[in-house]
């Protein structure tokens, strides 16, 4: 092998995580705009209903199948690395029956509990109906995150990102159509019988529809790939005389043991918006704010989080890519390789979610009127304040992923802790003693990612024994991200000076700011020739920067 294949080998795992990033964000877009005609059907208390019902479904999901992927994927990854075909296909099987019945247990347990939940957890009653309708989707879940998993151990994006995409798709054209459908029943219903019959909770029922929806479909598309591929992985299994075959049992304490860390260092992330829901929702309650309360964090949920986890996705796929590469990596004894990957997922997370968090403090308000054009909230002021988090949660993100690469599963469970702790002392104090109401829930939410981020990296730096490339990795991006931030905050306002127009005005400022910060990345020296190269399409990137004199 040359030294050019053995280096594009070794940096595949950002190509791939790039294909991922590229298809998690259009995912997140879609998410996001058909969240925009769906809030506009059921309102903000909709939206209350719609995110109190997600974070138990959330929750139950992390608990049943979330980190099957991940699992699978690292697990298959290293057998692939020592050419082990059967016991990929055994790993499979197995896998595969775990999901199963975990995804039936906690289906069963979500619908049936769905009204103690409802009522006891998130105060909320009506919000059941919601959570109702998302219980099967968990089942389905589950049995996608296997298939979604082994592609990845196979070192390939490609099926997790089209399914994601056709997943999306169909949520979103299904959920608007189910929330509208639904909501004129709840409406109707509402006017000739008791209260429990709220339109609003109808209508958060509907969106909830569309989840389990685009889940199957996707599910059907990742079986069929399967299959097609399952002749290859057969005819590998009988050609390898290499591995001995592990026993069942064997692969499910592997895949339990791999599974168990995860969940606990991700239930932080899925516990955080429940614990905050239940935390404000007990604030509001007690100072006599419950109808208030429904509101404000429809807005919180439905406009503030929906809008900084679209460029979070960047950081989810880039560590969902990092994990099976770290794997071979170590398989592989090769320390160079792994320190190599886990500073590159860094520095290309923070790329993006610098200049990700400058773009939406400075153009909160006009993002905010032009995807909800009647909001007469103050979402603007919850963004502008709170973009920040983009950043910690895009950070804790990946080292979490380097983390569970290198085999130290349990070191984001602690870190996760940790975090969860401070936020909620932190969260409390600004509620009942600074009095800070939905702004106290923003600025903790802010600090869990800091803390996180931090405890991560110096976790990294201990056991792969690498220092940060500091200025490159954080201070050029920042610099060039707040360069960029001036220029797309003066020719938003120069545009809207001499075209009146949001939408126009709008668009011109963020194609600016991407042109202007694609120019300052090379001059300030925030990459170089190599770090181009290694991105989809990189070579004609180079080829153009170097026309442009900016190598």
């Amino acid at each position: 092998m040359t030294a050019k294949q053995k280096k594009n080998k070794n940096n595949q795992f950002i190509i791939q995580g790039s294909i991922l990033a590229a298809a998690g964000i259009i995912s997140r877009l879609i998410g996001m705009l058909y969240r925009i005609p769906m809030t506009n059907i059921i309102g903000d208390q909709g939206n209350t209903y719609y995110g109190a019902a997600y974070n138990i479904y959330s929750l139950m999901l992390l608990l049943s199948s979330y980190s099957m992927p991940l699992a699978v994927s690292k697990l298959i990854s290293s057998r692939i690395a020592r050419k082990e075909y059967k016991n990929v296909y055994r790993l499979f099987h197995c896998a595969l029956m775990i999901a199963i019945v975990s995804g039936l247990i906690f289906s069963s347990l979500t619908f049936f509990l769905a009204d103690a939940l409802a009522t006891y957890v998130l105060r909320l009653p009506l919000a059941a109906l919601a959570l109702k309708a998302l219980a099967p989707t968990i089942l389905v879940m589950a049995v996608l995150g296997v298939l979604r998993g082994f592609f990845q151990g196979m070192n390939t994006m490609i099926p997790t990102a089209f399914s994601q995409l056709l997943e999306q798709i169909i949520n979103a054209v299904i959920s608007v159509a189910a929330a509208y459908f639904l909501y004129d029943i709840g409406f109707k219903m509402q006017a000739v019988e008791e209260a429990s019959k709220n339109a609003a909770a109808w209508g958060a029922m509907g969106g909830t529809i569309g989840t389990g929806a685009g889940a199957l479909l996707a599910l059907v598309f990742c079986v069929c790939l399967f299959m097609a591929f399952r002749k290859n992985l057969l005819r590998a299994a009988r050609h390898d005389h290499v591995s001995a075959q592990e026993s069942y049992g064997r692969m499910t304490k592997m895949l339990i043991m791999t599974i168990i860390p995860v969940i606990l260092s991700t239930a932080a992330y899925n516990m955080l918006d429940l614990v905050d829901n239940s935390i404000f929702g007990n604030y509001m309650t007690g100072v006599g704010a419950a109808e208030k309360y429904k509101s404000i964090y429809g807005v919180y949920t439905g406009k503030y989080l929906l809008l900084i986890h679209v460029p979070t996705a960047f950081a989810s796929a880039l560590s969902s890519s990092v994990v099976p590469s770290l794997t071979r990596a170590m398989s592989e004894n090769n320390r160079a390789q792994m320190i190599d990957r886990a500073s590159s997922g860094i520095r290309m997370t923070m790329l993006i979610a610098l200049p990700s968090a400058v773009g939406l403090t400075v153009l909160a308000g006009p993002i905010i009127h032009l995807l909800f054009p009647h909001d007469q909230s103050a979402a603007a002021s919850y963004l502008t304040i709170g973009s920040l988090s983009v950043v910690f949660f895009s950070l804790a993100t990946v080292t979490n992923g380097i983390l569970q690469g290198i085999n130290r599963m349990r070191i984001p469970v602690r870190n996760a802790v940790i975090s969860l702790i401070v936020h909620c002392i932190v969260l409390c104090g600004c509620l009942w003693l600074l009095h800070m109401d939905i702004y106290g829930v923003i600025f903790s939410y802010i600090l869990f990612g800091a803390v996180m981020s931090t405890l991560n990296c110096m976790a990294i730096e201990k056991y792969l024994g690498f220092r940060y490339e500091i200025i490159k990795c954080f201070l050029l991006p920042l610099a060039a991200s707040a360069l960029m931030g001036g220029a797309a905050w003066g020719t938003y306002e120069l545009t809207h000076y001499l075209v009146p127009s949001n939408l126009i005005s709008v668009i011109a400022a963020i194609i600016i700011a991407v042109l202007v910060y694609a120019v300052l990345l090379p001059l300030l020296r925030c990459v170089d020739e190599a770090d181009i190269a290694d991105l989809p399409m990189g070579g004609r990137l180079v080829r153009l920067a170097k026309k442009l004199h900016l190598l």
